[in-house]
């Protein structure tokens, strides 16, 4: 026992044996405040960046999850096609009467209730095969081969289809073996999302979500305002000759490749803001192809600086059916010259 210089003990302060009693209980105390910490990150990163990040609301018998805005799911629509992770999405492309191919701008832009109108008037199907992340002439010839379709017309939305590089997603499902695995995982999230997001909204994010039919492959997209940067059509004039050489070499392969008549293959282009249309018009006439490209009185806007908006998306569609109409009847009238 410790004692004073007369010979009393030291008598402890009541605060000394408390300290003394939480130093040695401190791993005990720190494991709660770790594993807390722990939960809490997590929950965050799960609300953030996983498939949680998006709300459920556009699930249905019909649509699936394509796209979820959070950095650890972001693309599925690519692998959903590639490794037939949506058997009936491939089937309704395959026996769809008219194809459209593009990237997400035409998408958006015939996600609309005047194409539903339009074929629905005309007795056909369609299915609008354009991919997200600006998807060129390299996934589709592929994805193409595979799908067998038996389309008897075609509409390519030229704007940047005739590039030719790997895109992010299409990269990956190229070279990376691990691919299958992972959209085959995604596919499973898709169904715990659902139900947890569509009854507990409020723990689920607003990232930007794109679902996506499986009998016609329209979009339905849902994005969060803050994201949004809305800005006109507008249009860039300069035509850079080593852009048009490329897209016109690629056009002629890929376009010989389509196992219909050439009047078949419907050239268009979905403005956006710098539409390069001076380049697209020159490929145009090199390929000896006519342009079906609707002029829309007062001009148009995208919502996001990059796809249309609802109403101008309605206004453009509109207007291609009144003049790619009759062509795409034409073509509907008969059995297509070659069959996959």
């Amino acid at each position: 026992m410790i004692k004073t210089a007369l010979g009393l003990p030291l008598r402890p302060k009541p605060w000394a044996k408390v300290w003394e009693g939480l130093s040695a209980s401190r791993p005990m105390l720190y494991i709660p405040v770790v594993l807390i910490t722990a939960l809490v990150s997590y929950a965050y990163w799960f609300r953030t960046s996983s498939i949680f990040s998006c709300q459920a609301d556009g699930y249905s018998s019909d649509q699936y999850l394509a796209y979820c805005g959070g950095t650890h799911y972001a693309d599925y629509e690519h692998g959903a096609f590639w490794f037939d992770l949506e058997p009936s999405a491939r089937i309704f492309a395959r026996n769809a009467d008219v194809l459209f191919i593009g990237n997400s701008r035409i998408q958006v832009a015939l996600s609309t209730a005047e194409t539903d109108n339009w074929f629905a008037a005309a007795s056909a199907r369609y299915y609008l095969l354009g991919f997200s992340y600006s998807t060129n002439v390299i996934f589709t010839d592929k994805l193409l081969r595979m799908i067998r379709p038996r389309a008897r017309a075609y509409v390519i939305n030229v704007d940047d289809f005739f590039e030719r590089y790997e895109t992010p997603p299409v990269k990956t499902i190229f070279h990376d073996p691990e691919a299958g695995r992972r959209y085959e995982d995604k596919r499973f999230w898709q169904r715990i999302h659902e139900p947890i997001c569509k009854t507990f909204a409020a723990l689920c994010g607003v990232n930007p979500v794109t679902y996506r039919s499986r009998e016609t492959g329209a979009y339905t997209k849902r994005t969060s305002p803050p994201d949004l940067t809305p800005a006109p059509v507008s249009y860039d004039q300069v035509i850079d000759q080593q852009v048009v050489d490329g897209y016109t070499v690629a056009a002629i392969y890929f376009l010989s490749q389509l196992p219909v008549e050439r009047r078949c293959i419907i050239l268009t282009n979905v403005p956006t803001v710098d539409t390069k249309m001076d380049v697209i018009k020159t490929v145009a006439t090199n390929l000896g192809m006519n342009l079906a490209v609707p002029q829309i009185p007062g001009g148009l806007r995208t919502y996001d600086g990059s796809h249309l908006d609802k109403s101008s998306a309605e206004l453009w569609s509109r207007g291609f059916f009144q003049l790619a109409g009759s062509g795409i009847r034409s073509c509907l009238g008969r059995q297509s010259a070659v069959q996959p």
